[in-house]
């Protein structure tokens, strides 16, 4: 009888482990249909910005990652798709993993159009220069005059030098040319990792410690930075996309900045 139950064991872990694969698999899924992947520094996938302004953000962002270590991130779309925007951008947020992994000077423009609102999160490592009411005063300063007249891509551009701007002295550099944003020098796209290749190696690996004493005695520890969310999985966690911006490196956002409507 004692047998018996010894050697059950392992089946139950191999069954448990199977549930927690395709549980982990699916939910990634599910997250990879509702957000969609980042290209750079800015995307556009509401298509309201010209080639020109699009250019200027994407070396005005590549220069604020270069001289002050904090990645700043414009993102339209076309609608929420019922979702409150700012849930929506605290998610997008940690979903892409803006910033730098430990230092989370993450920032994230998000525009929904159809919505007509517009939000900046924050992530944890720039909540201290950009508290809530300082985003709230570069939107409306800066950002929703432009909006109103429907100039999106003059608007974010503002804000993202405002924003820019205020990290920027923060850190004791300069960005830019006087008020006006370089032009990108290389190009701004990135490189997607495959998608499932992390959970796939870790369910092998978590497979292969079952044979071993010390595998088992730590199982426990694996399964908890397996299943932590930030041990590795999504896109930004991992450090999922490499050259070009590289300002995705697994950041995080507490729910800081503010949010508008126009």
């Amino acid at each position: 009888m004692i047998m018996k139950k010894i050697c059950l064991r392992p089946v139950f872990t191999v069954y448990m482990l199977f549930t927690l694969f395709f549980l982990s698999f699916n939910a990634e899924a599910a997250k990879e249909n509702k957000f969609p992947r980042p290209v750079g520094a800015v995307n556009d996938y509401a298509s309201v910005l010209s080639p020109k302004v699009k250019a200027a953000m994407e070396g005005l962002s590549r220069e604020i990652l270069q001289k002050t270590g904090a990645s700043v991130v414009i993102a339209t779309v076309k609608n929420l798709e019922g979702d409150n925007i700012d849930m929506y951008a605290n998610e997008l947020f940690a979903y892409w993993g803006i910033g730098k992994k430990g230092q989370d000077k993450g920032v994230l423009i998000l525009l929904a159009l159809e919505e007509r609102k517009v939000r900046i999160e924050t992530g944890y490592g720039v909540e201290g220069i950009l508290p809530d009411g300082k985003v709230g005063r570069i939107l409306d300063q800066y950002v929703l005059p432009l909006f109103k007249k429907g100039s999106y891509d003059r608007g974010l551009l503002n804000g993202m030098i405002a924003v820019g701007q205020v990290i920027a002295k923060d850190a004791g550099v300069t960005i830019g040319e006087g008020n006006t944003p370089r032009a990108p020098t290389e190009n701004g796209r990135m490189q997607r990792k495959p998608f499932g290749v992390f959970p796939i190696i870790v369910f092998i690996f978590l497979i292969l410690s079952l044979f071993t004493r010390t595998g088992r005695e730590m199982l426990p520890f694996i399964l908890l930075m397996a299943l932590s969310g930030r041990g590795g999985g999504g896109f930004g966690g991992g450090g999922g996309f490499s050259g070009g911006f590289g300002g995705f490196g697994g950041g995080l956002g507490g729910g800081g900045g503010a949010g508008r409507s126009f």
